[in-house]
C-alpha cells in the first residue's frame, strides 16, 4: 500500500500538472519544451548530425583498427627480431665454444710441445756434459802421457849423459849434420 502512496504522489507532483491550462497552448511550459526538442532533433536531422556522428565513429574505429593491424605487424616484428637475435645469439655461443675448444686444443699441443723440446733440451745437455767428461778424460790421459813423455826423456836424457862419451857425441853430431844437409839438398 505504502508504494501505491508513494506512485500516486509521484504522478500527481509531475511538471505536466503543474502548468495550468491546456495541455497545445504556447502558454504550457510542456508544450514549449516537447516542441522545442522536436525542432532540435529534426534540425540535427537535416544537418545530418546522426550521419556525421556515425561517420566520426566509424573513422575512429578504422583508425583503432589501422592502429591495432600496425601494432600487430610490429609485435610479429619484433618476435622475428627477437628470434633472429636469439639465433645469433646461439651462433656467437656456439663460436666463442669452438674457440675456447680450439684455444684448449692449442694449448694441449702447445705443452706437447713444450715437453718434447725439454726432453730435447735435456737430452742435448746430457750429451754435451757427457762430450765435456770425454774431453776432460782424454785431456787428462794426454796430460799424463805428455807428463810421462817428459819424464821418460829426461830419464833418457841422465842415462845417455852418464854412459855417452864426448867422442861418441862428437859422432853423433857429425851424422845429424850430414842428414840434416842431405834432407836440405
Amino acid at each position: 500500500m505504502r508504494k501505491l502512496a508513494i506512485l500516486a504522489a509521484l504522478t500527481s507532483a509531475s511538471p505536466a500538472f503543474a502548468a495550468g491550462g491546456p495541455f497545445f497552448s504556447l502558454t504550457n511550459t510542456n508544450f514549449v519544451v516537447a516542441i522545442s526538442f522536436i525542432l532540435f532533433v529534426a534540425v540535427l536531422l537535416y544537418v545530418k548530425v546522426p550521419t556525421l556522428l556515425s561517420g566520426l565513429l566509424d573513422k575512429r574505429a578504422d583508425t583503432i583498427k589501422s592502429e591495432l593491424e600496425e601494432a600487430r605487424a610490429l609485435r610479429e616484428e619484433a618476435q622475428t627480431l627477437l628470434a633472429s637475435y636469439e639465433r645469433k645469439q646461439k651462433e656467437v655461443q656456439e663460436q666463442a665454444d669452438r674457440i675456447v675448444e680450439h684455444a684448449r686444443s692449442e694449448a694441449a699441443a702447445a705443452a706437447e710441445q713444450a715437453k718434447e723440446d725439454l726432453k730435447k733440451s735435456i737430452a742435448r745437455r746430457l750429451q754435451a756434459a757427457d762430450d765435456q767428461i770425454a774431453s776432460a778424460e782424454a785431456g787428462a790421459i794426454r796430460e799424463v802421457r805428455d807428463r810421462a813423455v817428459t819424464i821418460a826423456i829426461a830419464a833418457a836424457r841422465e842415462v845417455i849423459a852418464k854412459k855417452m862419451t864426448a867422442a861418441d857425441g862428437n859422432k853423433l853430431i857429425d851424422e845429424a849434420i850430414q842428414t840434416v844437409d842431405a834432407k836440405l839438398h
